[in-house]
């Protein structure tokens, strides 16, 4: 019984070391494992600071344009209104022509008569010059 006993401990002893050494094995496994991910999160860590520097860099040229077209833009409205100025002109000038025109219309289709009279005087006028030209160039 005493044999049993000894075999049960030597046995238990053997167990043990089996187990120690698939830990140990398992440990220096996990621990390989563990520095891979260390090193690949020290390479995502550079790789994000040069995003981050892009990223600012960038954020001051995106700000840099912003203020360009900003002042480009105020410098269109002053342009805009400028040419809004021009267009009140040329409609308040064509206005103008409109009434002027509307009065010379109003006023020749008053003095209709008078002007149909004056056209009649011209030609008669008109038709005695020619008479008196072909006399005197017959006479010549």
């Amino acid at each position: 019984m005493i044999i049993i006993l000894y075999l049960s401990v030597a046995l238990i002893a053997v167990a043990f070391t089996v187990l120690v050494v698939y830990l140990a094995k398992a440990l220096k496994s996990m621990s390989n494992t563990l520095n891979q991910v260390s090193g690949t999160l020290e390479g995502m860590e550079k790789q994000l600071q040069g995003i981050t520097t892009e990223t600012t860099s960038l954020l001051h040229k995106t700000n840099a344009l912003a203020e360009d077209v900003q002042q480009k833009s105020e410098r269109l409205n002053v342009l805009v209104d400028g040419i809004k100025d021009v267009g009140t002109t040329v409609q308040s000038f064509n206005d103008s022509l409109q009434r002027a025109s509307t009065s010379v219309s109003n006023q020749v289709h008053q003095n209709k008569e008078k002007v149909s009279q004056v056209i009649q005087w011209s030609n008669v006028f008109i038709d005695i010059w020619d008479k008196v030209k072909n006399k005197k160039s017959k006479s010549e």
